[in-house]
């Protein structure tokens, strides 16, 4: 493990701290991910996905996060966490944000996708032969699908649902009963296409495309004969969708989540998006129909809803325009047609993800589902994606006579509807599902496997930082420990039992627990680090997470700082902890990988004198995984794997100086290629990339 000098000296009274705002980091880190789609050597097509994810990132950030932002100004609000004040410093670096992605969208990526022959083509640029093509395309596929509402008593505004795309229509004239109601409302549906192919001149290897608002725009006078439309705009309501149930009052949690769900489309608006010529009049009655302050009107020059380019992406086929397809090796440890059972009885396996295969962790449990000696398969589910195939292989395992427990997450944020429809296919082949422990979201990720060997059973654990979904598998950078190591897999199976039973939780010889042991267990390890330290011994902390957040762990980093550990934190996304603060943080730098994947092991490396210890682990330093959550941390003992994790997950993450970004003590990050002192007259340090080290290294050779 890399050091750096650190300055020892003891501490008698901790110097306070002032924390980052939580939802500030988050449009930080946002603008970290934007800062791709201006890249000039980012592939074209994947500059525009950037600038989607942040979109996408922006309408999660308004569902979970400004509620209680929104309600602060509405009862305005002077003290506390949420003001009048914190709700306009947020709103003023959305609208910055917003802002420069719009820019970057029609003045650097719109241009560049023109000189390679992609064109979204306005109404006025449209050839004859388009114009007939988007004419005969509305009248069969969209025309038939709206349904145009004037406002009148009889005719309220109508219910507009959460992220939806909408149109304004301001008319002339009058209506069929003599009426002069000037406001009509059309709703796009969610099942049109938002981009359209054009047909192009043959021979042309131009690739024209028509969004779904322009379409419909150039025949709203259709959907309203005999009136003439005056103004008009495109605009969409991002809403609350954070699902609120109290679990002790309600008998059965899958139905009650069921009715939440229904709900969620229709929460309190949060945001408005219009058109950036829709009218002062047409704005201010959209802002006072949905209650929004003026700072909740977010005006864009284009499509309001940028997280809908996807649709157009994977349209394209320009494979240039993309990156290079990345394809992850068989994990090194494993043997191909090898038997997990007999590769696990020689010593555990590590699978760093995607770098190597998430198909091995599916042959893993295909090979349990097939082997009649296995008795028994334990789950936790959290997210698993659609047409899951660990999901078929547990119902076949039930088919097959084996017993079956799966630990469904119901509560997954946005993954609610499918994990309840995956709970009731599970339970009706006669799987036994629970629901983990009332008011504690199952976070862990473990799949425990039970087999007869001789007279014996013996234990086989899959323990994960991620979820067991093959999609993000292929995106997300994630630990897998295989292992049939006795202690370890006693204590997965306590866990199970313990949120199966609601027993107490008996002590564990190996992991922690949160809520239980997790939390006190890091702190205390901070604690004897900064011990240490005082006393003049070596100590250092490592830590690779998404989110440090909470201010108890963030306290004590800080103090282990002050008594002179050396800290390095890799932290993706929000970071609460101020880094390099005199007399407060000096010993802490943190640090934020942004690139092709996206970050998301979590690692815990702590070296104290002689000792040294490495955790993986389910859970961020976030309030809420350690005190509100099931979350899983777990040793790793066998010096060559541990050995591995110290190289590929901390070492070279450190050493990265084209995707890192460091953090300052005033918030702010900066790429740290900038931060590197370049002798004059001599060549800097080569350009290190973790993630595309790692690629070269495990990647697909055939």
């Amino acid at each position: 493990m890399t050091r750096r000098p650190a300055t020892a000296r003891k501490v008698v009274t901790p110097a306070p701290i002032t924390f980052l705002d939580r939802d500030h980091s988050i449009l930080a880190f946002n603008e970290r991910v934007l800062d791709w789609a201006r890249r000039p050597g980012v592939p074209l097509l994947e500059r525009l996905r950037y600038l989607a994810i942040v979109s996408s990132n922006l309408d999660e950030f308004f569902e979970v996060r400004m509620a209680p932002q929104v309600g602060a100004m509405h009862a305005n609000e002077q003290r506390g966490p949420c003001t009048v004040a914190t709700y306009r410093s947020l709103s003023e670096k959305v609208h910055q944000l917003v802002a420069e992605q719009y820019t970057i969208f029609n003045e650097q990526l719109l241009p560049q996708m023109e000189k390679r022959g992609i064109r979204i083509v306005t109404h006025a640029e449209r050839s004859p032969a388009q114009r007939r093509a988007v004419r005969e395309f509305f009248a069969r596929e969209v025309q038939p699908l709206l349904m145009p509402v004037g406002l009148d008593p009889a005719h309220p505004f109508p219910q507009v649902a959460n992220k939806t795309l909408n149109f304004i229509v301001r008319l002339t004239g009058k209506d069929a009963f003599g009426r002069e109601n000037e406001i009509a409302i059309v709703k796009v549906p969610r099942a049109l296409p938002r981009y359209v192919r054009l047909p192009v001149a043959r021979r042309s290897k131009q690739q024209h495309f028509v969004s779904i608002s322009s379409l419909i725009r150039s025949h709203l006078s259709d959907l309203f004969p005999g009136r003439q439309v005056t103004e008009f705009s495109q605009f969409r309501v991002t809403r609350h969708s954070d699902l609120a149930v109290d679990e002790e009052e309600v008998k059965n949690l899958r139905t009650a989540l069921r009715l939440g769900l229904q709900q969620r489309h229709y929460g309190e608006a949060l945001r408005l998006e219009v058109s950036a010529g829709c009218s002062q009049h047409l704005s201010e009655l959209l802002l006072a129909q949905f209650g929004l302050p003026q700072e909740a009107l977010y005006r864009v020059a284009g499509p309001v809803n940028l997280v809908r380019l996807n649709q157009l992406i994977d349209q394209i086929d320009m494979p240039a325009l993309r990156f290079e397809r990345y394809r992850p090796g068989w994990p090194a440890q494993l043997t191909a047609g090898q038997s997990f059972f007999e590769r696990l009885q020689q010593g555990d396996v590590l699978i760093h993800q995607p770098y190597e295969s998430f198909d091995a962790v599916l042959a893993f449990l295909r090979e349990a589902v097939e082997d009649p000696d296995v008795l028994a398969i334990k789950q936790t589910i959290y997210r698993t994606g659609a047409k899951s195939e660990l999901m078929a292989l547990l119902r076949e395992a039930v088919r097959r006579g084996k017993e079956v427990t799966a630990v469904v997450e119901l509560k997954a944020r946005f993954d609610e509807e499918e994990n309840i429809n995956y709970a009731e296919r599970l339970e009706s082949v006669g799987a036994q599902v629970v629901y983990g422990v009332v008011g504690l979201k199952t976070h862990a990720k473990m799949l425990l496997i039970t087999r007869r060997e001789g007279k014996a059973m013996r234990r086989y654990a899959h323990l994960s930082t991620g979820n067991y979904n093959p999609g993000t598998a292929r995106l997300y950078t994630d630990l897998s420990h295989l292992t049939a190591d006795e202690a370890l897999t006693a204590d997965v199976d306590q866990v199970f039992v313990h949120l199966a039973s609601q027993n107490r939780l008996p002590r564990l010889s190996q992991a922690l627990i949160a809520p239980f042991h997790l939390h006190k267990g890091m702190i205390e390890r901070l604690e004897a680090a900064a011990q240490a330290a005082a006393r003049g011994k070596n100590a250092r902390v490592v830590l690779k997470m998404n989110a440090l957040t909470d201010e108890a762990l963030c306290r004590a980093l800080a103090q282990a700082s002050q008594a002179g550990v050396k800290i390095d934190a890799v932290v993706r996304g929000a970071c609460i902890l101020p880094a390099g603060v005199p007399g407060v943080t000096d010993n802490i730098q943190v640090r934020s990988i942004i690139g092709r994947l996206l970050e998301h092991s979590r690692v815990f490396y702590f070296k104290i004198g002689e000792h040294e210890e490495l955790w993986l682990s389910s859970a961020d330093w976030m309030n809420r995984n350690m005190l509100r959550r099931i979350e899983l941390a777990w040793p790793v003992t066998d010096p060559s794997l541990r050995q591995r994790i110290i190289e590929e997950c901390l070492d070279i993450y450190l050493a990265d100086n084209q995707d890192a970004w460091l953090l300052q003590p005033d918030g702010r990050y900066v790429p740290a290629d900038q931060m590197i002192a370049k002798p004059r007259g001599r060549k800097g340090p080569e350009p290190v990339s973790a993630q595309s080290m790692l690629m070269a290294r495990h990647g697909s050779k055939g």
